[in-house]
Order: structure tokens, then sequence, then C-alpha cells
């Protein structure tokens, strides 16, 4: 391939990153909030300083959260299935997404994006598209962050949110008697990689496989409903399933210094979650519960507010609070055992988020 498909990093800056994110102060709408706080982008990517700048008015409280993905070595891209636009995408959402479980606004992402020396021109670019497109389809500009060589691509990114001060949504207030709430089925990721992997193709499942891949090729930050959830005032605790359904529950759980009852008839099996578990040798519930990067938000609501806060939200009610200190499936018969599926754990190096 001819030495013109590979610029080097200041002429990648110029040609692909500016264009790609032009005009950002401009475009920025403004954090405003009645008491005449309000957040303005004043130097953003496309400015090539040193530093993007916000100016910062009244009381308000910074949330700054930070993701790494991996790169070629991302299973899903190396068995084919991801493209580098891809892993643009799924890298602002899911550094979004914990913007989302604090019930913040983001207003902008840092990305890094470190490329090997055979990476041309147009798979550096598909990267960096990847990265506007999702911040586009969130409302959160790429304001900066750092380009350059590595060995491989290394992609990680830090995220901004502004929140009201003291309006923060926390792991660590669930009580007793809330109720647990999931905005959304969880286990599609999971059930992609578990199929993927198996590598025995079955034609029922085939047909599902773009719902499967979904979550990994377009995942969604839950930015509106994160925000809605901290507008309302009731929500006691909240966090993301990005280390899956059943991490996320223990993690609530363990930082209120409370139990948690899921009931196992609440908790919602997508059809094709259903479909590929017994193709895996698993159950369904193994799937939803287990290292599934889904995004979605887990929070707790005091009982009376709940119906409250389902008019401006939508969410599955799985479980309640209990004072006790366990985690379990609840039987529709009354039989209590412990949640299936696989708890991610960053240091064991799970598949689930490979």
């Amino acid at each position: 391939m001819s030495a013109e498909n590979f610029s080097d990093e200041p002429t990648r800056l110029a040609e692909t990153i500016v264009p790609l994110f032009a005009r950002q102060a401009g475009a920025f709408t403004p954090v405003a909030a009645p008491d005449g706080s309000r957040v303005e982008l004043i130097t953003g990517a496309d400015d090539q300083d040193d530093c993007a700048v916000f100016r910062l008015t009244g009381n308000h409280d910074l949330v700054v959260g930070t993701d790494y993905v991996r790169g070629p070595k991302f299973r899903l891209y190396e068995m084919g299935h991801l493209d580098e636009y891809d892993l643009g995408y799924y890298l602002v959402a899911a550094n979004l997404s914990d913007i989302a479980a604090m019930g913040a606004k983001p207003i902008g992402l840092l990305s890094v994006v470190r490329y090997p020396a055979e990476m041309d021109d147009v798979l550096f670019g598909f990267v960096m598209k990847g990265i506007r497109d999702a911040c586009a389809a969130f409302g959160c500009p790429n304001v900066g962050g750092d380009i350059g060589g590595a060995e491989r691509l290394i992609l990680t990114a830090s995220a901004l949110g502004v929140c009201p001060a003291g309006g923060a949504l926390l792991r660590s207030g669930a009580k007793p008697g809330d109720v647990v709430c999931l905005t959304a089925p969880t286990g599609l990721a999971g059930a992609a990689m578990a199929y993927l992997r198996a590598g025995i193709p079955d034609p029922a499942i085939e047909g599902l496989l773009p719902a499967l891949l979904a979550n990994w090729k377009r995942p969604v930050a839950r930015i509106g409903e994160g925000l809605a959830l901290a507008a309302s005032g009731v929500v006691t605790s909240c966090q993301d399933t990005s280390d899956g359904l059943k991490a996320t529950l223990l993690s609530i759980a363990d930082l209120s210094g409370v139990g948690i009852a899921v009931d196992e008839w609440a908790v919602p099996v997508p059809e094709p979650v259903a479909a590929v578990a017994p193709h895996v040798g698993v159950e369904p519930l193994a799937l939803v519960l287990g290292d599934s990067v889904d995004f979605e938000l887990v929070f707790t609501v005091p009982p009376c507010r709940v119906d409250e806060l389902a008019e401006s939200v939508d969410f599955h009610r799985i479980g309640v609070v209990v004072e006790e200190q366990e985690v379990v499936l609840v039987g529709e018969d009354g039989s209590r055992a412990a949640l299936p599926g696989k708890a991610w754990r960053h240091q064991g190096g799970g598949d689930g988020k490979a």
C-alpha cells in the first residue's frame, strides 16, 4: 500500500480529527439550571489547543469517569463481527454509561486512540467516525484527548458530566423496602458472546444474530433515563450493568449494607437470549444475570414513589431490598437460591466484556 495512505500524526489531526469534530463550541448546547448555574464549552477539539476549556458558572458537581476498550484483543472484533467503526462507537457508549448511572449530564469526552503502524488513514478514520457518531447520538462532544502510534490499537476515554451539587446518584443508598428496578432487559450481549464462542451455527439463532449483536455494535448509554432518575429526587441508588446484572445487584447490596431479593418471574428474558440458552447448555437467567455488557441501569426506589416514577421512566420491577445482607433469587414457590450466572471480575479476565 502506498505511503500516501499512512499519514503522520499531525496530518491525521489536521485532516481527520479537525474536520470530524469541527465547530464544537458553537454547536455545544449550554447546560443551564433555574438557579442561573450554567456550563459552556469555550475551546473544543477543533481549536487544537492543549486542553478543552469549559466555563462553569454557579453550583455544580463535576462527574468524571474513564474506561478502557480492547482494540485487536476485543474478541468479537477478532472474530469479524465488529469493525473499527463499531469499536469507536462502543468506546463512547461504555464511558457515557457511567455518566448516565450517576444521573449526570454529559458535557465532554476525552478519547485516546493509539494505533499500530499498519493502520492506514481509512481504518483510522473509521475509528474516529464511530467516536464522532456515538458522541452525536448521546449529545456529548469529543472535546480532545490523544492520538499517536502504539504496538496495537488501544482505545480508552474519559467522560465528563455535571449535575446539581449533591445530586449525583450513588450505589450506596438503597434502603430495606425499596423496589429494585431495571431500565430494560439484559443478557443480549452475553448471549451473543456465548453463541459465537460455541462455534456451532444454528439456523434459528442465525436470524436473531443482528438483535444479539446490537448491544455490541450500537450500545445505548441511558443518558435520558439517568437524568430523569436524578431529577425525580426519589431514587436511592443507581448503577449501570456494564459488569452484568448479577454483579450490579451484588455491588449495590454490598455498598448499601443491605440484601436484595430478586423475583425470578419478574426478570425479563429477551427472546434471543431464551433461544441461545439451550444451545449453549445454560439456563436463560444465567445469561440474563451473568457478565453481559448491556449498559442498562439498575436503581432502587421507595415503594410509595415507584408508580410516580413510572410516569416518566420505563422500567421493570425485578425485586426488593431487604435487611438480611444476601442477594438471592426467589422462585414463585417461595424458594430461595443464589443468583445464577457468572458475575464479572476485572482481575479474572472474563469473556463477557471482551
